[in-house]
């Protein structure tokens, strides 16, 4: 890394650079930052811990800056950007402020936590969107490395399907940018592709199989990431790349995925047509509902869904087209979901030839049906009258 060259994260690149090399110019430059005209406590906090040996005197002044910003207290409610950097700003003071630190931390795991993510979760709602995960991961990478506690035991099963959802989170085709190739996450809102936010959710999936590499799902999202194509060059990513990035971790390969991800308990529906770049994207999650199709998206909150859309053996099948249809099986079960029905509600289920059954959709209006092979037959569904008292 040139003395001269203009990182977007100046001091994380620069404080990273001397502990990987010991480059001492370097080092001081990110003391410099940190003492001069340097506010962001997450790269003051990595300044103070990575570049003890370069601060000589000045660090009384340094860990005073960061105490200063921790005394604030940390807003209830609070961004988890924000969340991370105090968590890693009292550890690194820990040692010169060790009232301070236990303060911000106990707050952190024993209110902030349950207020914006258990609390959440239990509405059947996100805590988190595809952009919030670096920050999240590295929040927990610091509290469990320093404290010993794994906040992600909180929720086990949130957590241990977020990196399969991390990778249906992206859109199928990749951009193709001047330094590498980015996988693009989900864009709310229409938009030219972000690519600072592209960097983000690489370097948080990278983050997580670094937090944990024995588990199935984190194989497959390393199988994910080790395409020499996406590795990133750019100086935002660079020293991402550098951190986190472990290309002798074996994977699993991606393609063995299943391309379906619903979880009925936050009603999130992703479904790709294939693990190929031109790949039939459908998303349906906290009140997004997109389909990527031919290079563009759709937002079909607003101008719905015009037909069935076929994927394989897979149907998505809008209410808004009628709640009688008709299906044909081929020589593989078909997965049918009814959606647009209304949320944690009970429907009469009437198949041609079956018993008339009760079915509930799950809390994004979601109704899963699976169809035997080689069949054809008539659906009926109708909204069940309410129990008798």
């Amino acid at each position: 890394m040139a003395a001269k060259a203009e990182f977007p994260e100046p001091a994380f690149a620069q404080a990273l650079y001397y502990v990987a090399s010991g480059s001492e110019p370097i080092g001081r430059m990110a003391v410099d930052w940190a003492l001069g005209p340097g506010n962001d406590l997450r790269q003051l906090a990595l300044v103070y811990d990575w570049c003890q040996k370069l601060l000589g005197t000045r660090g009384d002044s340094l860990a005073a800056k960061i105490a200063t910003a921790l005394r604030k207290p940390l807003p209830p409610n609070a961004h988890v950007n924000l969340a991370r950097a105090y968590a890693m700003a009292a550890i690194a003071i820990s040692d010169e402020q060790p009232e301070l630190a236990e303060s911000t931390l106990r707050t952190i795991v024993e209110s902030w936590w349950k207020t914006n993510v258990l609390a959440v979760l239990a509405q059947s709602q996100l805590p988190f969107q595809p952009a919030d995960h670096l920050a999240l991961f590295e929040m927990l990478h610091v509290i469990r490395d320093n404290l010993d506690v794994d906040l992600r035991e909180t929720s086990a099963k949130f957590f241990t399907t977020l990196p399969i959802y991390h990778i249906l989170a992206h859109y199928p085709a990749p951009f193709p940018a001047a330094e590498n190739e980015y996988r693009i996450p989900l864009m709310p809102a229409h938009a030219e592709p972000d690519l600072r936010q592209a960097v983000f959710t690489r370097a948080a999936a990278l983050s997580m199989v670094a937090l944990d590499n024995n588990s199935q799902e984190m194989q497959f999202l390393q199988g994910w990431l080790i395409q020499d194509r996406y590795l990133m060059r750019g100086t935002y990513g660079i020293p991402y790349e550098f951190l986190w990035a472990n290309p002798y971790q074996p994977g699993l390969s991606f393609h063995y995925l299943p391309n379906i991800y619903h979880d009925p308990i936050t009603g999130r529906l992703i479904v790709r047509s294939t693990w190929e770049d031109d790949a039939t994207w459908y998303y349906q999650a906290g009140g997004v509902i997109q389909l990527f199709h031919n290079g563009e998206i759709e937002n079909l909150k607003e101008v719905g869904m015009k037909q069935p859309l076929l994927m394989g053996n897979t149907v998505l099948h809008p209410a808004s087209l009628g709640m009688k249809f008709s299906f044909r099986s081929e020589d593989e079960p078909l997965r049918y979901y009814v959606v647009g029905l209304k949320p944690k509600t009970r429907y009469d289920l009437e198949i041609d030839d079956e018993s008339l059954r009760d079915v509930d959709t799950d809390t994004g209006g979601v109704l899963d049906l699976r169809f035997a092979p080689r069949r054809v037959a008539g659906v009926l569904l109708r909204e069940s009258p309410p129990p008798s008292q």
